[in-house]
């Protein structure tokens, strides 16, 4: 969890219900608020011109999404809408600027979020634009097991469908379901009841 709930509470944020599929906020609107997931799942997005959509993120309980145009002055650059039922923490900019003023640990531990954001968005656009779809589809669940901390699990459940999977690849679904086959073949992936897990066995 980024923020303690009982400290957002205090700081005058408020929990919102989203229904599967809500849009929260829309791509160039202006960022007001800071949100924060307590159930459900969020993601952010964009669309092509011809309508392809690509997924920027995917924020799950605790974790927080769409802060950088807080702190820079600037509008939403993507979408943001409830992959499921899901419950936020809304806080107003006014007030999210006085939290971090007030609580300077929470202030660096924003500085290290954004930063791994940093990270996995420059990992992606080098996938892109220099790797084949296996390379692709096998760093982008490594990085969601890594981020999970799922140490004690030795075989991760890919949490993503195949269409969420092409949308933060830029890959066609057609292509990301013959590519997560081919990895199957390659005993890369298993496929369990259309499910599928990476096992990090030694």
């Amino acid at each position: 969890m980024v923020i303690d709930e009982g400290i957002l509470e205090s700081y005058g944020a408020k929990a919102i219900s989203l229904k599967k599929n809500e849009v929260l906020f829309l791509e160039g609107s202006a960022s007001l608020n800071y949100y924060q997931v307590a159930e459900g799942i969020i993601k952010m997005n964009n669309f092509s011109t011809d309508g392809q959509e690509f997924i920027q993120g995917i924020f799950k309980n605790g974790e927080s999404f769409g802060e950088p145009p807080l702190f820079g002055g600037f509008p939403y650059p993507a979408n943001a809408d409830a992959v499921v039922d899901s419950v936020i923490w809304k806080l107003s900019k006014e007030n999210f600027i006085r939290l971090l003023k007030e609580n300077f640990e929470l202030h660096l531990k924003f500085c290290a979020i954004l930063s791994k954001r940093l990270q996995f968005k420059a990992m992606m656009a080098k996938e892109i634009s220099s790797y084949t779809p296996e390379h692709r589809v096998l760093t982008l669940i490594d990085y969601f097991k890594k981020k999970e901390d799922t140490k004690d699990s030795k075989t991760y459940e890919v949490p993503f469908t195949r269409q969420q999977i092409a949308d933060m690849t830029g890959l066609r679904v057609e292509t990301v379901i013959r590519t997560i086959k081919a990895l199957a073949a390659k005993k890369e992936l298993q496929i369990i009841k259309r499910k599928v897990f990476r096992d990090y066995a030694a």
